[in-house]
């Protein structure tokens, strides 16, 4: 009993304890207040602040608070934009895509709705090329398709809608783009299915690159898989009609040497 503390000098302890359990939530609280203290217009500058230094994070956490304590309004519908883009420009693709269907359905009006859609096309043509197209351009061709067809989608519904939108050259360019990259895709399992003797397999694939990518570099290829498959299966007559049609349509090109430029030059036809 003599190691034991005196019960008042308990109860002196518990109650420093309680003061200062209750400083630190007092403190907390304080600050709490005064960030919520912040207006609309101050919490979008502070957002806007951290996307210009390039701080996606802080500018993603920013944006979220904002449209969460103030729903309606200008700051509001253009912070879903905004964090929509710092969403892409934190690689967090799937958040962007997300806040971007939110907003076009929320504001299908907006004075930058064909904005939304711009950047959706954005989102999937980055997904569909990745890094390689800056190290490894070759295999562009290689990826899954799915997001080059989606950002084709998507850029195709902003000319559609918003044909006089600032947006709309960069769009057609890129669609011109993944129109080749598509056909090219096409192209190069039509080749695998000829290696292994799978000619009609071969010829399929060439035929939907010629009905589906019209003025796609890669309809040339596609009417040189044709004429060799034809070949392959007996089909001479086809075979010398596809060669007629390649040399008619493509005359400079049917002879030459094969091709020198690059993969990506042929998909990129511009400066």
């Amino acid at each position: 009993m003599q190691n034991s503390l005196p019960l008042q000098a308990v109860y002196r302890l518990i109650a420093l304890c309680l003061i200062a359990l209750s400083l630190s939530l007092a403190t907390g609280c304080n600050r709490e207040t005064r960030e919520d203290d912040r207006d609309a217009e101050t919490l979008y500058a502070e957002a806007q602040q951290a996307l210009n230094n390039r701080n996606f994070e802080q500018a993603i956490r920013l944006y979220r608070n904002l449209t969460t304590r103030f729903p309606f309004g200008r700051h509001a519908e253009q912070a879903q934009l905004d964090m929509a883009y710092a969403y892409h420009r934190a690689r967090q693709p799937e958040q962007a895509l997300t806040t971007l269907d939110r907003f076009i359905r929320t504001y299908p009006t907006h004075p930058n709705v064909d904005y939304a859609w711009y950047l959706k096309g954005l989102v999937h043509y980055d997904q569909a090329m990745g890094s390689l197209r800056r190290i490894f351009p070759g295999q562009i061709v290689d990826r899954d398709q799915d997001s080059a067809r989606r950002a084709f989608n998507d850029f195709q519904e902003l000319t559609r809608r918003y044909p006089e939108s600032r947006y709309v050259g960069d769009a057609r360019q890129r669609m011109v783009f993944l129109r080749n990259v598509m056909a090219e895709h096409e192209i190069v399992i039509g080749e695998y299915y000829f290696r292994r003797s799978a000619y009609v397999a071969a010829i399929n694939r060439a035929r939907f690159v010629i009905e589906n990518y019209p003025n796609a570099p890669a309809n040339v290829d596609a009417l040189d898989l044709l004429e060799r498959s034809f070949a392959r299966l007996g089909l001479d007559e086809l075979a010398v009609d596809t060669r007629e049609v390649l040399e008619y349509n493509f005359a400079d090109l049917a002879n030459r040497p094969p091709e020198r430029r690059s993969l990506w030059q042929r998909l990129w036809p511009f400066d």
